[in-house]
C-alpha cells in the first residue's frame, strides 16, 4: 500500500519516510503544500500523512481542498499545535486521526496501519480467508496453522491483494503499492513475487487474469 507524506521538515521526514518503509509500505513524500496539491491529483494514494506548518499551500488549506473535491482516503494530520481547538478544527476539516508532535514512530505506524484497515472495512488486524491467516500489526503470515515466513514486498503484495479480494489488481497497481518515486522496477519483478508467494502459500491462492492483473477470490461464507 502506498503512502503520500507531506513534511516540509526535512529530517524529520526523512526519519518519518524511512520509518513507513521500515512496515513494508510504499512512500512518496513532498515538502510544501502546492506539490502535495500536485500528488493528489496524480498519484494513486491509500492514505495521507499531513503535516500542518507547510510552505506555499497550508496543510488545513490542502486538507479542505482534497475533501471538496471528493478526496474520500484517510489522512492523517501530523502538528506540533497541540490545542483541542487546533485538533478539533483539523478534524472537523475532513482528517480522519490525529499526532502532535512529537511522537513516537510505532505509535505513527500503528496509527497508519489502523487507518488502512478500516478503509478497507476490517475492524481487526488479523485477516482470516481460508487456511490463510494474515495479522497486519505483526506482519506474521500463517497457513492451516504453520507460520510461513515472506519477506516485506511478498507480505505488501499478499496484504494488497487480500484487502482487495474478489478484485482484480493490475500489475501497475501493485508496483505502486511497493515502490516509491525514482525506485527502479524490473520487468518481471511482480511476476517473480507472485511465483514465490504461490509456493510459499498455494498455487490456488492468487488468480492471474490475463491482460488483467492478479486477484484473490473473496472467501467463501
Amino acid at each position: 500500500m502506498k503512502i503520500l507524506l507531506v513534511e516540509d521538515d526535512k529530517l524529520l521526514g526523512d526519519g518519518i519516510a524511512a520509518g513507513i518503509a521500515q512496515s513494508g509500505l510504499a512512500v512518496d513524500w513532498v515538502l510544501d503544500g502546492q506539490q502535495a496539491h500536485t500528488a493528489f491529483a496524480k498519484g494513486n494514494y491509500d492514505a495521507v500523512v499531513l503535516d500542518l506548518g507547510l510552505p506555499s499551500l497550508s496543510g488545513m488549506e490542502l486538507l479542505r481542498r482534497a475533501r471538496a473535491s471528493g478526496q474520500t482516503l484517510p489522512i492523517l494530520i501530523l502538528t506540533a499545535r497541540d490545542a483541542v481547538e487546533d485538533r478539533v478544527a483539523g478534524l472537523d476539516a475532513g482528517a480522519d486521526d490525529y499526532l502532535v508532535k512529537p511522537f513516537d514512530l510505532t505509535e505513527l505506524q500503528a496509527r497508519l496501519r489502523a487507518l488502512l484497515r478500516r478503509s478497507k472495512g476490517y475492524a481487526e488486524p488479523v485477516i482470516n480467508h481460508g487456511e490463510l491467516q494474515v495479522d497486519s500489526a505483526s506482519h506474521s503470515v500463517y497457513w492451516s496453522g504453520n507460520p510461513v515466513d515472506l519477506s516485506a514486498r511478498e507480505f505488501t503484495i499478499l496484504h494488497t491483494l487480500l484487502l482487495n479480494a474478489g478484485r482484480v489488481m493490475s500489475k501497475t497497481h501493485i508496483e505502486e503499492q511497493l515502490y516509491g518515486w525514482g525506485e527502479e522496477i524490473e520487468s518481471n519483478t511482480i511476476e517473480v513475487f507472485i511465483h514465490h508467494l504461490r509456493r510459499k502459500l498455494s498455487p490456488q491462492l492468487i488468480r492471474t487474469i490475463r491482460g488483467v492483473g492478479y486477484m484473490i477470490e473473496k472467501a467463501t461464507q
